[in-house]
């Protein structure tokens, strides 16, 4: 599946500027948000969820594998207009999937009006903000996975 899509909805600053704004939230907590974007369903995913689409997200970008158990997924299916947020165990110990949801319902809004990277813009600053509350950096913290926007 080709990759350019993402065009329609996003510039290269778009996507560098969603990158630079991991990278510094990333710089205050120990923990580590991944941004994965999909064009639509496969063939074979046709029947399945948006979460169970973002189950599979997270296993392949290895979030559950980060040091803390402190990763977050934010999962978009642009074409179908769905998102999904997925944190690792550590973090669902202390926060309600109803606060992932009420930024997956912020994002649609966003999205709806297609102000696409104020949606992502926003989704990760309200993650960010989580995993710093809960997870501040620790001495030695290594940035374990890439801050780039995964495109699928």
């Amino acid at each position: 599946m080709s990759k350019k899509f993402i065009y329609k909805y996003l510039s290269e600053e778009d996507l560098k500027s969603i990158s630079v704004k991991i990278s510094e939230i990333e710089k205050t907590t120990s923990g580590e948000l991944v941004i994965t974007i999909k064009e639509k369903r496969g063939w074979f995913e046709k029947t399945k969820s948006v979460r169970t689409l973002a189950e599979k997200e997270f296993v392949d970008a290895k979030i559950g594998k980060t040091k803390g158990s402190t990763g977050i997924l934010i999962f978009m299916l642009f074409n179908a207009k769905e998102f999904c947020i997925l944190a690792d165990k550590k973090i669902n110990e202390l926060v309600e999937q109803s606060v992932w949801d009420e930024i997956s319902n912020i994002m649609s809004l966003d999205f709806k009006q297609e102000n696409f990277c104020k949606g992502i813009l926003n989704a990760v600053e309200q993650a960010g903000k989580i995993l710093s509350t809960h997870f501040p950096i620790q001495p030695g913290d290594v940035n374990e996975l890439s801050n780039e926007v995964i495109i699928k």
